[in-house]
């Protein structure tokens, strides 16, 4: 039994290599259909919060005129379309159809009349007064069916000769009572052009489809197809869970209905409690937005020279563009506020150069154009599901398992036929129970293993080679060994797009989990291997350097290696994943690369890893065993040129284009780090060395 274990495992070990390029190539019709459904959906919608408008018009002498000149540059801008909410007291006031009152500023009026009643001492209401006669019998229908349908009391109040509404609740609570849109304002902004991207919260209370139905039914009849949840959660969420299944049901049947796709907001710290759900029950209908917020478009009106200001307009260009581009973003939201500003006595807003961030030719909205964009109604993309899928991610499934038993063999060659068979099984049960954790699992697994395969592999070839006489051609050998390390790195990659395919990685309900884990994972495997696998000393072998290693005296420059080390690799953790921090001279190299190559390589892999690893295999080459040391540092290029493809938001033409870049920059740095060192080694030997005779 023994033998024939021995045996078949010999013929696996031999065989392993292809099984796993064999499964990893035929992944390839899942990534062809995520091609096409990334091609599906190539409109971009600039969208301007018509409540941050209302809200900063009220900072200006002439409110009315304000707003109207506001809507027609922002026309001249490119800006398409408008996010209104569900109307509110306090923004029917802003829009200056009314005027609200509390009960002792109502009875506080000089001009009350005799013929008045004035209100109770201990009394607490909200007077209305509805002062746009243009206006008046839509919104004091609109008033009485809100309120009333919740139970307030009202009744008739005036104020010379202008009649109003008293509601028998505090003005604040009053104010933030949510009312269907206001179908004048919609109206008036369709007239002017603009299409209508609806804002709905959570605020009904309890839930009401009736109330929901109706604001969905009067954002559709003004032309909103799509809806931006405006707060924590998403209409019908609650605390009751069995109360939010029901009522998150319903939700989507109305969204379902009216044909409203939701928007996806990226980069929220905490997604909006029962997004998931509800996108999962409009079958996916989810748009991704790209939000710049009140607080960094009141940056661009700081108290900065011109020069400093056209920088940061040049930056929310940058900004846009990128979205649009790397990340699948199709609704741009645009939010803007009235700031007061001490130092110049006034209340300054960022309109007008959030404006010139869009337009002329230098512009987002151009630039936009240009990759091939379209401005318009966005809509969210349509799936690609071709006959080869299944097959496809089945073999996903396989090749990622195999590629893990493949870079185990490295370390414990005589089970390399027992862990592909285990892990075999274990895949398919863990699928069968949760399908979501066996994917990510897999992709995390197969993709640190990828990116250490690569160097592990060339260290076994270099180690058996460390006999041989100085190899001809070491510059390029060295570069050859780059691309054919990267080679081993591509199936991690093939893996991980094979194995999340599903569309709520696409659209980022769902990530690729371990990031960091991913950034060290291949250092560490190829460090471990190098050290103790990589001399092939059998078990009682490893055990002895082991305890050399344990036993070893430490030196005050052994202390200072690792804490500079340590310096170091806390850093790295630093710049990985979202949270990562860049400084200002950084993004500006960043932005001249995007710009200049149009897509922009990873610093990391083509400044640092890649010429490390062309430069370590080169030393290897020509017997300097230290280059077997500096080679695992380039084991962070290949995690990083892996972890392109972990960003499944970002159009897969993006990472590959990124990756070869990384790798034709990383090339031709590394070539000139080999002529700087040789250049100074014979330097070395032609002054130095005689000199120390």
């Amino acid at each position: 039994m023994v033998q024939w274990y021995r045996r078949a495992n010999l013929f696996w070990q031999r065989i392993l290599w292809w099984l796993v390029i064999g499964s990893l190539l035929l992944t390839l019709p899942v990534m062809a259909d995520r091609y096409r459904t990334e091609h599906t959906s190539k409109k971009v919608e600039f969208v301007f919060d018509y409540r941050d408008l209302l809200e900063i018009s009220d900072t200006k002498p002439n409110p009315v005129a304000f707003v109207e000149q506001q809507l027609q540059r922002m026309k001249q801008a490119g800006i398409t379309s408008l996010a209104v909410y569900e109307s509110t007291l306090n923004e029917l006031k802003l829009a200056r159809r009314i005027e609200l009152y509390n009960s002792h500023e109502a009875g506080s009026m000089t001009s009350l009349t005799t013929s008045q009643v004035l209100p109770a001492a201990n009394e607490n209401f909200a007077y209305v007064l509805l002062v746009d006669a243009n206006s008046r019998t839509a919104v004091k229908a609109m008033i009485e069916q809100t309120f009333s349908r919740r139970g307030v009391k009202i009744r008739d109040w005036s104020f010379k000769n202008t009649p109003g509404l008293v509601l028998e609740l505090p003005l604040d609570e009053a104010a933030m009572k949510p009312m269907t849109p206001d179908p004048i304002a919609l109206q008036a902004l369709r007239n002017k052009g603009f299409e209508i991207v609806a804002r709905l919260g959570n605020r009904i209370n309890p839930f009401s489809p009736e109330e929901l139905e109706a604001s969905l039914a009067l954002f559709k009849q003004y032309g909103a197809n799509s809806i931006l949840v405006d707060g924590e959660s998403v209409p019908g969420y609650s605390a009751d869970l069995k109360q939010t299944k029901t009522q998150l049901k319903t939700t989507a049947q109305l969204l379902n209905k009216y044909g409203m796709a939701i928007a996806a907001i990226e980069l929220q710290k905490i997604p909006q409690k029962g997004f998931a759900t509800l996108a999962k029950e409009t079958d996916y209908n989810v748009i991704r937005l790209h939000s710049f917020t009140e607080n960094e478009a009141s940056r661009l009106m700081e108290n900065i020279t011109t020069e400093e200001q056209d920088s940061r307009i040049k930056g929310v260009t940058d900004r846009l563009v990128l979205a649009v581009k790397d990340r699948n973003i199709r609704l741009v939201f645009l939010n803007a506020r009235a700031s007061r500003n001490v130092d110049r006595g006034l209340f300054t807003e960022p309109l007008e150069p959030l404006y010139k961030s869009l337009e002329g030719k230098e512009g987002a909205i151009e630039q936009v154009k240009d990759m091939g964009f379209t401005i318009g109604k966005a809509h969210a993309f349509n799936r690609y599901e071709s006959s080869l899928q299944k097959a496809g991610i089945f073999f996903a499934y396989t090749g990622a398992v195999l590629l893990i038993a493949l870079t185990l063999s490295y370390f414990v060659p005589g089970l390399t036929l027992l862990l592909s068979a285990l892990g075999l099984a274990g895949a398919g049960a863990l699928h069968v129970v949760m399908p979501v954790a066996a994917e990510k699992l897999l992709a995390l697994g197969s993709t640190s293993c990828a990116a250490a395969l690569g160097i592990i592999a060339a260290i076994r070839y270099l180690q058996r080679k460390r006999l041989d006489a100085p190899a001809q051609g070491a510059w390029w050998k060295a570069a050859a060994a780059l691309f054919m390390i990267t080679a081993a790195s591509v199936l991690g990659m093939l893996a991980v797009a094979g194995l999340l395919y599903d569309i709520t990685y696409m659209l980022q309900i769902n990530q690729f989990t371990g990031v960091k884990v991913l950034a060290y994972m291949p250092v560490l495997l190829a460090g471990i291997y190098l050290v103790f696998f990589s001399e092939e000393l059998g078990f009682q072998g490893i055990l002895a350097k082991v305890r050399a290693i344990l036993a070893s005296k430490i030196s005050v420059l052994w202390v200072i290696a690792a804490g500079a080390i340590g310096v170091v690799g806390m850093y790295y953790l630093s710049r990985t994943g979202n949270e990562g921090s860049v400084s200002s001279i950084e993004m500006v190299f960043r932005n001249f690369l995007e710009n200049t190559l149009g897509v922009r390589p990873r610093n990391k892999e083509f400044l640092f890893a890649h010429p490390l690893l062309i430069f370590g295999v080169y030393l290897s080459l020509r017997r300097h065993m230290a280059g077997l040391y500096i080679m695992l540092l380039g084991a962070i290029g290949q995690a990083s040129a892996i972890g392109s493809f972990t960003h499944l938001h970002t159009p897969l033409w993006i990472s590959f284009v990124r990756v070869l870049l990384g790798l034709g920059l990383g090339t031709v740095i590394g070539l000139i780090l080999i002529a700087v060192w040789q250049l100074l080694a014979g330097g070395w030997k032609r002054w130095a060395i005689p000199l120390n005779k």
